[in-house]
């Protein structure tokens, strides 16, 4: 193989190997990251913590108890006290340890309707055959009436705990998304494997390893750089196209909970690439300075005179 097709080919296997790494990064977050439920359901836990999620559940969650309940002219006076009762509810362990329940049962049930598994149910998700995946609110409702009523807020005794299953994914975004998520599964493995086999193809292939090394580092950092700004994009717009209603706040600490991992990736690869870039040209310049000082110093030859006629 010629010097230049050689040269070509690796640069076209490295350049693939750099575009490929930020997608393979996102697939392996998305397949082993959020389709991992204890995963999940630990980035999640520090949420139940967060001030603004707190407040926006606290909102939700007391409108619709005032909703359910009659209270007549009282309505002012017991909508305060059930406020006031939720509010302090979401700072206590017993929400703490709901919001991890809840998490748990909607990423399975979610989960287990994705992946297309028959007969499933747990305790507090379901999914039945193509229908809408749903959670059972029950259990949080039931720790709620128990917190209002040891607070002795008016008619607490009278909210009702019913099964109420709430959908959270609809039926007809089943087919599509479950389509997606076996692309992701296989994806989420052989992006990053085939990135890896290009970058150390292409560099062996190279004339010059020290530079393709060099070319492979920095494609690697700029491929972080990429995916920590596309993150940042997603973002914005995702906040900015919230339904009415919904706390940005409280969106934004959810979407920066879920995307950590990837934000630490993103970091790792920017990081990396600048290192074995900044380490090859390093090593490179203090060699080339090494072998200049040994050439200076090595003893110059005295050329010896040829005899004159004078001499002769």
């Amino acid at each position: 193989m010629s010097t230049r097709l050689r040269s070509a080919l690796s640069a076209v296997l490295t350049a693939l190997a750099c575009l490929l790494l930020p997608f393979g990064a996102l697939s392996a977050w998305a397949a082993y990251g959020l389709a991992d439920t204890g995963r999940y359901v630990t980035a999640m836990a520090p949420l139940a913590e967060n001030p603004y999620v707190q407040d926006a559940i606290a909102d939700n969650l007391g409108a619709g108890i005032v909703h359910v309940i009659d209270v007549g002219p009282l309505e002012d006076t017991v909508s305060h006290f059930v406020q006031d009762a939720v509010h302090s509810f979401t700072r206590t362990e017993a929400f703490r340890a709901a919001w991890d329940t809840a998490n748990r049962a909607t990423h399975e049930a979610v989960l287990h309707a994705l992946r297309n598994d028959p007969n499933r149910w747990q305790r507090q998700g379901s999914y039945g055959g193509e229908g809408a995946v749903t959670i059972d609110l029950a259990p949080v409702t039931a720790q709620v009436k128990r917190q209002l009523t040891d607070d002795h807020v008016p008619l607490a005794n009278h909210i009702p705990v019913a099964h109420t299953e709430v959908a959270v994914l609809p039926a007809q975004d089943l087919v599509p998304l479950r389509k997606g998520f076996r692309v992701l599964e296989v994806a989420g493995f052989w992006l990053p494997v085939t990135a890896g086999v290009l970058a150390v193809t292409g560099i062996a292939l190279a004339v010059r390893r020290r530079r393709a090394i060099t070319a492979t580092a920095l494609g690697t950092a700029l491929g972080g750089a990429l995916l920590g700004v596309a993150l940042a994009i997603v973002r914005r717009l995702t906040l900015a196209d919230l339904p009415p209603g919904v706390s940005a706040p409280a969106a934004g600490a959810v979407y920066d909970a879920l995307t950590a991992t990837l934000r630490t990736v993103s970091w790792l690869l920017l990081a990396l690439g600048l290192a074995v870039a900044l380490g090859m040209w390093l090593t490179d310049r203090y060699g080339r300075a090494g072998r200049l000082r040994r050439g200076s110093a090595a003893p110059v030859p005295v050329p010896v005179p040829e005899p004159t006629r004078a001499r002769v």
